[in-house]
């Protein structure tokens, strides 16, 4: 059983699928599940492999799963194995601890272009734990060493294919504003930017407006990219636009840390 949650653990991380492990960490009583017993749970909530007990425990840890999940943090529940009503629904005179983790695909960023920006904006990505696939007729793979994949043959950037929760950058140099933009919008994608000046980024915007794209669609993209700085090298707006991406990922809110109120008890 074991080997067989390893393997499908691969199979999903070769997929990019998120899932939730939960591991039995300690048992007080009875209980049809053992120390050390795992279930692997995916997005809909089922038990795609293992066993963690039976009843309501395994309507709880999937509860706590998908919980997980959304939040991207891992967490400790306790099942009363007493609890006809909450419990397992079973009274097996004991319960059990049970540790569950979420298991995330690093967010993929589509970097549109190639230059020093670019460059910067992949080596930066990849530090704060993105996944960047490079996408330019002159990209190159000794350019972006930390690239996930670089892809130099889709001169009408045809295969940008953002998923939902994907990263958009373009940074076309004008040449594919226009054609990445159209597909990045057809997608989920969850932040889409273009490294433009304001002038450029209205004569695009204006020509997708004329295409028939809604209002709504065209606030998604952040014209020009990234946080304000006061940024001037390639560096420095690679650091702004990550920046407001890593904002936008941890839902942050940009603000100075020195101006933010201290949580209180």
């Amino acid at each position: 059983m074991t080997r067989d949650i390893l393997n499908l653990q691969l199979e999903l991380r070769e997929a990019r699928h998120p899932y939730a492990l939960a591991t039995v960490v300690e048992i007080l009583g009875s209980s049809s599940a053992k120390p050390a017993a795992k279930a692997l749970i995916d997005l809909s909530g089922k038990i795609v492999a293992g066993w963690v007990g039976g009843g309501c425990a395994q309507v709880i840890v999937s509860r706590a799963a998908l919980e997980c999940l959304d939040t991207g943090e891992p967490c400790v529940i306790e099942i009363d194995l007493n609890d006809e009503v909450f419990g397992a629904g079973m009274p097996c005179g004991g319960s059990m601890r049970v540790y569950v983790e979420p298991v995330l695909p690093k967010p993929l960023l589509w970097l549109m272009g190639h230059g020093r920006i670019v460059e910067s904006l992949c080596e930066f990505a990849h530090r704060v734990g993105f996944e960047a696939v490079v996408n330019d007729p002159q990209a190159t793979e000794d350019r972006f060493p930390t690239a996930f994949r670089v892809i130099s043959d889709d001169s009408r950037y045809q295969q940008l294919q953002p998923q939902t929760g994907d990263f958009v950058v373009i940074a076309t140099h004008h040449k594919g504003d226009y054609e990445s933009l159209t597909r990045a919008l057809q997608s989920e994608a969850l932040y889409i930017a273009l490294v433009s000046s304001r002038k450029r980024a209205k004569l695009v915007l204006e020509r997708l407006r004329q295409e028939g794209f809604p209002e709504t669609s065209l606030a998604r993209v952040r014209a020009p990219a990234g946080l304000d700085l006061g940024a001037r090298l390639p560096e420095e707006i690679a650091l702004s636009i990550v920046s407001e991406m890593v904002r936008v990922r941890r839902r942050g809110n940009g603000e100075p840390l020195s101006k933010i109120s201290p949580a209180t008890d």
